[in-house]
């Protein structure tokens, strides 16, 4: 072959750079994704840049008083709260926590999820018991559940673990647990495909052991909508913790996240609706660009409309 004839023939595509060029075309996805990397540069960045503790309360009560839910300005970007406290740097440390449940609650449900799914499909005597464990879990109603767990081991955990990381372990941990069932079921739907095909049929024939056949058959092939259900995941369990803190019972008040922030800011909205403006348009931003996100994963990872 001579060189002007090799150089027509083109490089093999990799499967990721075709993701990638369907991603770029959804704007709504590609928006989603400059707007939550700036959110993570907010609250990652940011309390380097405004290096100013969160937490800190004037022991001057006459200062604190009159430091007290002021309005934005120069010297309190986005106002104060009801004890002197900078809203800027709370919204940012209440964003690390938020983010950080949201990720790690995420990855629990992903893994338990697929665990489930995977089991499963492949095994016919483990679907009907685990399927059914799935219908059970979907069944119960998901906020009177998640209190229960909380009224439950809040206290234990705290003792163990401190009052900080034991609520912590205990919310991501709750909201995972009760976060799997949808990600379980879209997996094994996959894997019901999958292993009918002719290449698992193959690696079956030559007797590839199961654990082999799970890692390198059929969990590559069901990373599509694995991922997107990840994405889809952090939004959910962001609203759930910013409900569970919005009722009290998340995280303690010297700890802050953006549903503490409403909790705290509900009673002062009348007088001062910055109080409550500023975590709840920061959970909408997370929230809508993680499902926009999402929503563009969904069709750059499915080939049948990639290239549409």
């Amino acid at each position: 072959m001579t060189d002007a004839a090799a150089t027509l023939v083109e490089k093999p595509r990799s499967h990721w750079r075709d993701v990638w060029l369907q991603f770029k075309t959804h704007g709504g996805a590609l928006g989603g994704m400059f707007v939550f990397l700036a959110l993570i540069a907010f609250v990652t960045v940011g309390p380097f840049v405004w290096a100013v503790d969160p937490t800190y309360v004037n022991p001057d009560a006459a200062k604190m008083i009159m430091t007290r839910n002021k309005p934005p300005s120069f010297e309190w970007p986005l106002g104060t709260d009801q004890l002197g406290r900078d809203m800027l740097a709370r919204v940012m440390a209440g964003g690390q926590v938020s983010i950080a449940v949201g990720l790690v609650a995420m990855s629990i449900a992903v893994f338990l999820g697929t665990t489930v799914g995977v089991l499963a499909g492949l095994f016919k005597r483990l679907d009907g018991p685990l399927m059914r464990l799935t219908d059970l879990v979907l069944a119960l109603p998901l906020l009177p559940l998640l209190l229960v767990m909380v009224f439950l081991f809040r206290d234990a955990l705290a003792r163990a673990l401190g009052p900080e990381t034991g609520t912590f372990v205990l919310i991501v941990s709750a909201i995972g647990a009760t976060s799997w069932m949808q990600a379980a079921r879209i997996v094994r739907g996959e894997v019901l495909a999958l292993k009918e095909r002719e290449f698992v049929l193959a690696a079956r024939s030559i007797g590839t052991p199961p654990h082999r056949m799970i890692l390198r058959h059929i969990l590559p092939n069901v990373i599509s909508p694995v991922m997107v259900a990840a994405t889809l995941g952090i939004a959910s369990a962001i609203i759930t913790e910013s409900a569970l803190s919005f009722l009290g019972l998340g995280f303690p008040p010297d700890f802050p996240t953006w549903g503490r922030l409403l909790f705290e800011g509900v009673e002062y909205m009348q007088l001062y609706p910055q109080r409550v403006l500023w975590p709840g348009l920061a959970i909408s931003l997370t929230v809508l660009s993680v499902n926009y996100i999402g929503d563009g994963l969904r069709d750059a990872l499915d080939p049948r409309i990639r290239g549409r």
